[in-house]
């Protein structure tokens, strides 16, 4: 039921405008979430049409819009004083109704432009949800605050405690699409208008109870993993950047809000727990300069494709595991020695010499590569040289079951003649079977690995289905990211029939021998 309430609400708000489905997704999940979302972008794209759209989602929804300037006043933004209070009580209280404290959805256009006494509430009520209006604290109702402009707050302005507030940073621009933008100036519908059924609006009571359900969403172990891992590799990353403008910097407070965040687009998806697509709307809440979002989608990515269910598995332990009992077994059944044997003696690296062969023909040196070439079964034509290594003759000759020889075919006669050997020391490897007390302790340690290859081949496979099921049908991130996941989930199932596979032939390698 909620999936298909979200569903209504999305395609209602998106409804005549193009190209911003996912700004508009992503506002609507954080208002659900009880965040707020930064839109970067020009004039004119959509901005302010988001917000007045987005309070048709609730029930009794009521919106604030303002545009900021250097000039602006607290009263246009909270309300102005109450006279008759500051008379006949000496309060110095605001109007608040109709000004931002009494909104539900709040749009703030060129926010940088505020000065000081805004931000400062602005601060509170964005950390708290509290409006402090002389001698009262008032608990406001805002359910998301979507600000925006055309740049970025620059360091050094004090504009970073706000700037961190908003946990969604989202860059807007034009439509691109040539139908979508003839399709946008030729529309006549109010884009205004609220077309979205009373009873599929989301109510005060719907919105606390949801918010109760989403802090029970569970949070599985490749979900955890991938936060950690994406975390090293930021540190890794600003480990490298020698200016501090460079660096990603990010603290507990919004890796705790990313968390909730994560699991609220998990409930509004109609699910129980996080899954790995819903990670990568942490790409939406890393980044503090535009350029650095291309790197964190990058770091993201590359983490979910390389470590997803790969570190949930454990794999890297267990890969560990069975390389040292390979090594193992390998040290104890393999004996190596050392013998002489004689090999084909190379002249200037490609050619070897037959020994007697001008006895009979011109030329005695042959090719390295076609004596490679040769088989016992079958003749062939090869190449006779001179010292010079000049081409003199072409005769038939196959190997010889003698080591070392050659059979030459000439006139209905054959002339086994041997090759010019050097002596040369070589490693062999006898196998020696272990005793029955060692390999009794290496059946145990198999079966345990095997046990578990076999446990996490069992729960990949109830799994996979579930989760393929819903990967592309995330409201909140875009279809094609579910490549990344399912690269991952099929490589962690690869992995695992790799394993099990060695663990068969390590087992084979010490059992059979005689």
């Amino acid at each position: 039921m909620i999936k298909e309430t979200v569903a209504k609400i999305l395609k209602s708000l998106s409804e005549g405008i193009y190209e911003k489905d996912e700004a508009i997704h992503l506002a609507f999940l954080t208002a659900i979430a009880g965040e707020s979302i930064f839109l970067l972008g020009p004039p004119g794209v959509a901005k302010s049409l988001i917000a007045r759209r987005l309070k048709y989602a609730f029930k009794e929804g009521k919106a604030f819009e303002y545009l900021m300037s250097r000039f602006s006043t607290p009263d246009e933004i909270f309300g102005p004083i109450s006279i008759k209070r500051l008379k006949d009580e000496d309060k110095y209280e605001r109007i608040v109704t109709k000004y931002l404290p009494d909104a539900n959805i709040v749009f703030l256009d060129e926010i940088w432009k505020a000065g000081p006494s805004i931000q400062n509430a602005l601060l509170t009520i964005l950390n708290e949800k509290i409006y402090r209006n002389g001698e009262q604290e008032i608990e406001v109702d805002i359910r998301g605050i979507i600000a925006a402009s055309n740049e970025i707050p620059q360091l050094g302005e004090g504009l970073d405690a706000l700037w961190d507030r908003f946990l969604v940073r989202y860059e807007i621009g034009e439509i691109r699409n040539h139908q979508n933008f003839l399709n946008m100036i030729t529309a006549t519908k109010d884009v205004y208008t609220d077309t979205l059924a009373e009873e599929d609006k989301i109510s005060d009571e719907q919105v606390e109870d949801w918010s109760e359900t989403i802090d029970q969403i569970h949070l599985t172990d490749e979900v955890l993993n991938t936060i950690q891992v994406i975390k090293y590799k930021i540190e890794e990353y600003n480990q490298k950047q020698s200016s501090p403008e460079t660096r990603i910097l990010i603290y507990d407070r919004r890796w705790k809000k990313i968390v909730r965040l994560l699991r609220t687009a998990a409930f509004l998806n109609g699910r129980e727990e996080v899954n790995l697509m819903d990670c990568f709307l942490i790409n939406h809440c890393l980044w503090q300069k535009p350029s650095q979002f291309d790197t964190i989608l990058q770091i993201v990515s590359e983490t979910i494709r390389k470590h997803g269910y790969s570190i949930a598995l454990n794999l890297s332990a267990i890969k560990k595991e069975m390389k040292a009992l390979e090594e193992e077994v390998d040290r104890e059944v393999r004996i190596p020695h050392t013998v002489t044997v004689n090999e084909p003696q190379s002249i200037d690296n490609d050619y070897l010499e037959v020994l007697g062969i001008t006895n009979y023909f011109e030329g005695q040196l042959i090719k390295k590569a076609e004596f490679a070439k040769l088989k016992r079964e079958e003749t062939q034509s090869i190449s006779l040289f001179d010292e010079s290594h000049s081409l003199v003759n072409k005769i038939n000759a196959r190997l010889s079951d003698q080591e070392n020889t050659i059979d030459i075919y000439y006139n209905a006669q054959v002339f086994s003649l041997q090759l010019k050997t050097v002596q040369r020391e070589k490693t062999e490897v006898t196998s020696k079977k272990p005793h029955e007390l060692v390999e009794q302790f290496w059946d145990e340690r198999t079966d345990k690995l095997m046990q578990f290859v076999k446990q996490q081949q069992e729960k990949l496979n109830n799994d996979r289905p579930t989760a393929l099921a819903h990967l592309k049908e995330n409201f909140f991130v875009p279809a094609h990211l579910s490549e990344i996941v399912e690269a991952n989930l099929q490589e962690s199932i690869k992995s695992l029939n790799n394993l099990q596979l060695r663990i068969e032939k390590l087992i084979h390698s010490y059992k059979n021998i005689r």
